[in-house]
């Protein structure tokens, strides 16, 4: 079968642009391991009617929405190879076979890339964290530290003062300049030069952080911007152009979500700008409508006139 659209990637970005395909009557395919980013976490917040619900029911409620269109497939399988066959798009997976496509809409999202400290990993979505709008309520009033990972940190760790007093650990990173440190003292923000040990408490509770010089820092929870890789290499095996993000690599689109290689878009983490659930929701809109729009009006650019000189 030829879908005139597959989108490889079943979360909230991925879901949100295959529902706008959907909705045209189109034929639409959607490929997703079951691994959304977010699934750490126990709980989303900040989501437009969806306030504290868990992840996993938020995604199995929206595919249910989607399933009840006739023009939808959902494969559960991985994703595992992409090219360009002629005029069409083959995507095959692990499940076994290939999905062809006049369009492509990646939205598989990305990988975080923890530190190599004690506790972090199974902490992670619980009492380590990476945005305060998603989790600063839950642990506000507090005693919080931020991670200097990136050099993003010192603004991260600005904004977490606004939810409860902050420790930001260096952690072998160089100590902030001079004007940093004055807006630091202005926000009552401690700088801690001592490098971690590890993280301590019944995970995922976190009663502190352990410093190899012995002493324990006691906070509530942990922030930290952790550096980030594509969840596959399938843009990269498309030929798609990937811009540096202050995080990590990120896939380039245009004003319309479509990448550099034209037929494939790309809508949610993997693109700049986006790093919560309502934004890769918002993104993936964006990006079916317009996907969507250039199923019509790519082909009839051919008959457009040829400007003259």
């Amino acid at each position: 079968m030829l879908y005139d659209v597959v989108v490889i990637g079943g979360s909230y970005a991925g879901l949100s642009g295959a529902l706008q395909v959907a909705r045209s009557g189109r034929p639409v395919c959607v490929v997703d391991g079951g691994k959304p980013r977010n699934r750490f976490a126990s709980h989303s917040h900040g989501f437009f009617g969806q306030d504290g619900q868990v992840p996993q029911h938020m995604i199995a409620r929206a595919r249910a929405d989607l399933a009840a269109y006739p023009n939808v497939t959902l494969l559960d399988t991985l994703a595992t190879g992409a090219q360009r066959e002629g005029v069409h798009f083959a995507v095959t997976v692990a499940s076994g076979g290939t999905v062809t496509a006049r369009k492509v809409l990646l939205a598989y999202g990305v990988v975080d890339l923890l530190p190599d400290i004690p506790g972090v990993a199974e902490r992670w979505g619980q009492t380590a964290l990476h945005c305060p709008y998603c989790h600063g309520y839950e642990v506000r009033g507090e005693r919080l530290g931020v991670l200097s990972v990136l050099p993003q940190s010192t603004h991260q760790a600005l904004l977490i003062s606004d939810w409860g007093p902050v420790t930001f650990f260096l952690n072998g990173q160089p100590e902030p300049d001079a004007v940093t440190l004055a807006k630091f003292a202005e926000r009552g923000i401690t700088v801690e030069a001592t490098p971690i040990l590890q993280l301590e408490g019944h995970a995922p509770a976190l009663e502190g952080v352990r410093l190899t010089d012995d002493r324990l820092i006691p906070v509530g929870a942990l922030f930290l911007a952790s550096r980030i890789q594509p969840a596959s290499d399938l843009a990269g095996q498309l030929g798609c152009t990937f811009i540096d993000g202050p995080q990590g690599p990120l896939l380039q689109t245009d004003a319309s979500k479509q990448t550099s290689v034209p037929g494939v878009y790309a809508a949610g983490d993997l693109t700049p700008g986006i790093g919560n659930a309502s934004m890769a929701a918002a993104d993936g809109v964006f990006a079916g409508a317009s996907l969507h729009q250039s199923l019509i009006f790519g082909p009839l650019a051919a008959l457009e006139p040829v400007a003259s000189d």
